[in-house]
């Protein structure tokens, strides 16, 4: 029997659609347009992407989205003023500043400089320890995305036993804290632990994000689990073109798994739309309003 697929693209398109109905409620009740500012520095062809499809989807759901491209040369001390600058700016609700950045440039620092509650990738020390606390702030991007696909074919997670491959700051540590939060009993795995398609197979929730490439085979899982692939690596097929997988061996897994996220088509449109989502959030709790209520 082959696992369910968790369509991730049309979940995305879901929460786009519902969200920009929501955006046009905020002007129109409180005249308030969110505005997400991007900043780029360099020119790393994957990053150019993801800045591209970011912006295309904000504009989309009606956030106005401002961009600032630096060259690969701009000292840490130059993106530092433009965050000075955009953290007093009122009409910045959020503010993503696109990984990696050029070697010379230390990210910690930028990410701190940042104001916690314009920081839309969830990134900050201070959201991180809202997270950790239980306390409302903005969630890391693609363990809120996870979730939300984890809830679409099992609502209730209470109580299921979770392992996530990855121990991340971005992915792993946030994505054990929103399981937490659900009242699932969680192990984090990572290059040090012993016998890890062992304790992948008592997984009801296996979350894969380890960046390396079918990492995780088909007996690793357990039959009926819930795999969620947060992996995109490239690798290089028969004929020498490449392509891209994700950290589960999918085609093992679909025989095995319950249900199962895509690589592409999975995650990563999710992160985007949570992306937007928090940089609603930002706006409405900025100005005291319950995202919640609008």
């Amino acid at each position: 029997m082959s696992a369910v697929l968790i369509d991730g693209k049309a979940i995305a398109a879901g929460l786009q659609a519902r969200l920009a109905e929501r955006v046009a409620r905020l002007k129109a009740q409180h005249g308030v347009v969110p505005g997400l500012a991007v900043v780029l520095v360099g020119d790393d062809t994957a990053s150019d992407i993801y800045v591209r499809n970011k912006l295309r989807a904000s504009d989309k759901v009606g956030l106005r989205s401002i961009e600032h491209r630096l060259p690969a040369s701009t000292s840490a001390a130059d993106i530092l003023k433009l965050l000075d600058r955009l953290n007093a700016d009122d009409a910045v609700d959020g503010i993503l500043v696109q990984l990696p950045l050029p070697p010379h440039v230390e990210p910690t620092p930028i990410v701190d400089a940042i104001h916690p509650d314009k920081d839309v990738d969830g990134f900050h020390i201070v959201n991180v320890g809202r997270l950790a606390a239980g306390r409302p702030g903005l969630v890391p991007c693609t363990p809120r995305a996870c979730e939300i696909l984890l809830r679409s074919v099992r609502a209730d997670l209470a109580g299921a036993p979770a392992v996530i491959i990855g121990r991340s700051q971005l992915v792993g540590r946030p994505m054990a804290q929103l399981l937490l939060r659900a009242d699932c009993t969680v192990t984090i795995t990572h290059t040090k632990t012993h016998d890890l398609p062992g304790l992948c197979r008592t997984a009801d929730i296996l979350i894969a994000a380890a960046g390396r490439a079918e990492l995780v085979r088909g007996d690793w899982i357990k039959p009926g689990a819930i795999v969620i692939d947060v992996g995109i690596n490239r690798i290089a097929d028969a004929g020498g073109k490449g392509r891209i997988v994700g950290d589960v061996a999918f085609a093992e897994a679909l025989l095995r798994a319950g249900a199962i996220t895509p690589v592409p088509g999975g995650v990563g449109p999710m992160t985007v739309a949570c992306l937007l989502e928090n940089g609603f959030d930002a706006a409405c709790r900025r100005r005291g309003l319950d995202p919640a209520a609008i």
